[in-house]
């Protein structure tokens, strides 16, 4: 039975990268946004690194506990920073400027964490286990969020980013979708892959459009720092 010391470890090794990874990402959202034009995220508030104004209880909190200790698929949201597109810079690229900071943050923690792991060695004995779990997952999880959050469904950041370049009458259409969007992709995630599995059909959504980019950039940022 795991103790106490266990279980603090158990919790902390994925909580202190998971509320790194969704702070940043929304800050980054937001000061992109100020330098583009708008100060909304400001005036709110929301242009803050403590992960306390960017936590949404449930999206941030209790489902991703949950499917982690079902083992599941790793899914939640924070809460988004307010952006008025309108008063962007260049307004529709301006959007996808405000988009993409998002997982470029979330790259730029992954690389942070690749680069923490090939520096172990120079670090002291005290608390590296700890210490290499929080960089392993941070390298992981960020990239997870980049690759996910590009999936071109609004509200999605790559959502975002498909509206601000199609032509206006398709963006329009496009960017419909962000009342359902939540909806489709829990679906995709969750219902489809249950469907699959009573079909005896491989209906894993996630593993073709998440997993393959998610390893394959893994690749690229341990070769990049030297792993």
């Amino acid at each position: 039975m795991m103790n106490f010391g266990g279980i603090v470890q158990a919790i902390t090794v994925w909580a202190v990268p998971i509320l790194l990874a969704v702070t940043l990402h929304e800050a980054a959202h937001g000061y992109a946004a100020l330098l583009l034009g708008d100060d909304t995220a400001r005036r709110m508030g929301r242009l803050s690194l403590n992960p306390i104004r960017h936590v949404d209880p449930f999206g941030t909190v209790i489902l991703p506990a949950i499917l982690l200790v079902l083992g599941g698929v790793i899914f939640g949201w924070a809460k988004p920073v307010p952006v008025n597109f309108g008063k962007l810079k260049g307004r529709r690229l301006g959007m996808v400027g405000v988009a993409l900071a998002g997982p470029g943050m979330n790259m730029v923690l992954a690389i942070i964490g690749a680069w923490g792991m090939v520096m172990m060695p120079a670090m002291p004995d005290y608390g590296r286990e700890w210490l290499l779990l929080n960089l392993q997952h941070l390298f992981f999880i960020n990239i997870l969020l980049a690759v996910f959050n590009m999936l071109p469904v609004p509200p999605l950041d790559g959502g975002r980013v498909v509206v601000g370049l199609l032509p206006r009458p398709l963006a329009m259409r496009w960017a419909r979708l962000e009342n359902v969007g939540l909806l489709l992709i829990m679906g995709a995630l969750f219902l489809l892959p249950l469907v699959g599995q009573a079909l005896h059909i491989n209906l894993n959504v996630f593993g073709w459009l998440v997993s393959g980019p998610v390893e394959w950039l893994m690749g690229v940022v341990a070769r990049m720092v030297g792993m």
